[in-house]
């Protein structure tokens, strides 16, 4: 039997490409799924927990981030935000029976009658968690604590919320009251956007000074997030933190919201049902994680592919400006391992609004990671004038008003007179002339020439010799 050798190595080359080819794939992707690597948080005691960027809403960690749990006290953020929203801090609240005698846990021990103003009850709220001052903030917003819960769930609706239902203005034990780390997250990064709940929930203590029902004492206020003021103990103290909201119930456990920002990057970290003082030590590692793991970059600064590319600039139009650019504030966020080239972007045009075209969205690992708002500069063209006071661009309106305000010349007049007519005849005439001259020269250039040369003979430098016509012969 004949063995065919170049068949036998044409399907050997043909197996070895097949595998290169192979490998080669096999190694472009993973190198791009290390590009593209998310970093992996740390393990929490909490049952859920939740990190999101403010600015982007980007999650940078989640765990169980969608099961329904008891929110406790941390409820008080959005009552705090409906208040704000729906209220002057001067407005006079008034203690009803109903807040004083209908709840129970934390408060400052308010009375029946008492006028506090909304700001001073606000930061009770917030700062000491009195649920007494809530149940009176919601009477007075609403006029019932009914209309301020149906207000509560409104505004979460509003908010994208899917696994929340509010029963009580502060968070007291209810079947019916849960909600979601994720749903908080999206309550308290609204609730941020808000400058006065900024404001308040950042303040470290408050005095709240003499009542009609407390006219001989001063009510002392301090900020129960331990991460941010020393209540009861320095130990749980971090030095990003921007404030927040505490909670606590035996069936809730304990909930906590924190704020803080680090290098330009503001986080909300929300967690849920964790043991004894764990949601201080949860979110300690979370933020430490978030901080250490991953960058904010501004896309106005870093953005090559879309940016403005400067025209040419000559004449009177060296002074137009772009018509549209990116929004100053639009960032991404990314891990500290990847470069703003990295992501993915591509231009969107469902975020449309009255000065927003459109937008840049950018997405890294699967998940949108920021955008950039297209925006409208409102810049016009420049007018340019062709001749004084009479303009190219613009409406007739500006066009007769520019000449309105040109002073008229005076109109010169041009008369024909017959002296005019003569010079200009004779003048005609001696150019034909001299033409005429001038072509007659030029044809007998040459005869004249010679004429001229023999006019003027060049001596020779040799005697000339002349004929003896006597003797007939030559004499020198």
């Amino acid at each position: 039997m004949k063995i065919d050798r170049k068949r036998i190595k044409k399907k050997l080359v043909g197996c070895i490409s097949a595998i290169a080819v192979t490998v080669c794939s096999f190694s472009l992707n993973t190198q791009g799924s290390q590009l593209q690597y998310w970093p992996q948080g740390p393990e929490v005691q909490s049952s859920a927990a939740i990190v999101m960027e403010l600015s982007t809403g980007l999650i940078l960690y989640e765990k169980n981030i969608h099961d329904v749990h008891y929110p406790a006290s941390i409820t008080k953020i959005l009552t705090t935000l409906l208040a704000v929203e729906n209220s002057t801090m001067d407005e006079v609240v008034t203690f009803s029976k109903d807040s004083v005698f209908n709840t129970e846990g934390s408060g400052i021990a308010r009375d029946v009658g008492e006028e506090m103003t909304m700001e001073q009850c606000l930061y009770a709220v917030m700062l000491a968690s009195a649920n007494e001052c809530a149940y009176a903030v919601a009477e007075h917003v609403a006029g019932d604590i009914q209309s301020f819960v149906d207000m509560m769930n409104e505004r979460c609706a509003a908010l994208g919320c899917k696994n929340t239902h509010f029963n009580n203005c502060n968070g007291l034990p209810d079947e019916q009251h849960y909600t979601s780390v994720y749903d908080m997250a999206l309550i308290a990064r609204e609730a941020y956007s808000n400058e006065t709940f900024r404001i308040i929930c950042g303040t470290k203590t408050y005095t709240i000074p003499f009542t009609n029902k407390h006219e001989d004492e001063e009510t002392f206020l301090q900020n129960h997030h331990q991460m941010l003021y020393p209540y009861r103990t320095r130990e749980h103290l971090y030095d990003y933190c921007l404030g927040g909201k505490t909670g606590y119930t035996l069936a809730a456990n304990s909930t906590l919201v924190t704020y803080a920002e680090k290098d330009g990057m503001t986080l909300v970290c929300v967690v849920m049902d964790a043991p004894g003082s764990g949601h201080y030590e949860d979110t300690r590692a979370l933020l430490d994680f978030c901080f250490d793991n991953f960058k904010k970059m501004n896309v106005s600064e870093n953005e090559e592919t879309y940016g403005n590319q400067e025209e040419e600039k000559s004449g009177n139009f060296n002074n137009s400006q772009p018509f549209v650019s990116l929004d100053q504030e639009g960032s991404v966020i990314l891990p500290v391992t990847a470069e703003f080239k990295d992501a993915d972007s591509q231009i969107i045009y469902d975020y449309a609004g009255k000065d927003v075209l459109g937008s840049i969205q950018y997405t890294y690992s699967d998940r949108i990671v920021g955008r950039a708002d297209i925006v409208a500069t409102g810049a016009q063209i420049d007018q340019f004038q062709f001749h004084e006071g009479e303009e190219v661009f613009g409406d007739n309106h500006q066009v007769e008003e520019t000449e309105s305000m040109i002073p008229p010349k005076e109109k010169k007049v041009f008369q024909i007179t017959p002296g005019l007519i003569f010079t200009v005849i004779a003048g005609l005439l001696i150019l034909v002339i001299l033409i005429f001259i001038i072509r007659k020269l030029a044809d007998n250039f040459y005869r004249i020439k010679r004429k001229f040369m023999m006019h003027h003979k060049v001596k020779t430098p040799y005697k000339e010799i002349k004929k003896n016509k006597r003797f007939g012969r030559k004499n020198r």
